[in-house]
């Protein structure tokens, strides 16, 4: 097995794959019932806000939802997302530091690229699909599209900027199996418990590559 074979199937389960900032690990399942009913199964929780352990092992629960941690960017944030159920990883970047904490955790990981080098120093170690992050920023679908020409072996999950007016730009691309998005889980609908919302927004978001 590839080190990004299980990246790559978990990937490939929807077109979107949401990236969530849950700052109630109360809302946390409820939140993860609406995604997954609406055809969005994978899960990224960051971690950047204190409740963010105990909401992943909130959605480590939800039957039909596999929940991975973003945000990791320390060995220590490889081993508590691990511990708290995460079933894998992405990073807005990648060091040999990280690398090999993911692997000795057996952690999957969707380490992120933004150039043609960080593509390929991360294919040399054998990681075949890449966050492209941050995408809007770093050229959007136009730069992704000319990276990929010269690097037809990787693909990847572009992040970063990725919203309902653009997404089909980048899911369009030969070397695009998904996206990272925040749209689906609004603030606003997440803090009222507006999960029959978020369930139409996913269901939407999951149609996109039809």
């Amino acid at each position: 097995m590839s080190k990004t074979q299980r990246t790559r199937e978990i990937c490939a389960l929807a077109p979107i794959v949401p990236v969530l900032v849950v700052d109630d690990a109360a809302q946390a399942r409820p939140l993860a019932e609406a995604l997954v009913a609406g055809g969005l199964p994978a899960l990224e929780v960051t971690l950047r806000t204190p409740a963010a352990l105990d909401a992943i092992r909130a959605m480590a629960e939800v039957p039909g939802g596999v929940v991975g941690a973003g945000t990791l960017v320390t060995p220590e944030d490889v081993r508590a997302a691990k511990e708290a159920g995460a079933q894998f990883g992405v990073s807005p970047g990648a060091t040999d530091t990280l690398i090999a904490a993911c692997e000795a955790e057996g952690l999957p990981l969707l380490p992120g690229a933004a150039t043609a080098s960080e593509a390929m120093r991360l294919l040399e170690k054998g990681y075949d699909m890449l966050k492209f992050f941050p995408a809007e920023a770093s050229g959007g679908a136009p730069a992704l599209k000319a990276i990929g020409a010269p690097l037809p072996q990787i693909t990847f999950c572009p992040t970063g900027g990725v919203s309902p007016s653009n997404a089909r730009d980048y899911l369009s691309l030969s070397n695009v199996i998904c996206a990272g998005g925040s749209w689906v889980a609004p603030k606003d609908m997440v803090q009222t418990g507006d999960w029959a919302g978020i369930e139409a927004l996913a269901r939407e978001a999951s149609k996109l590559m039809d």
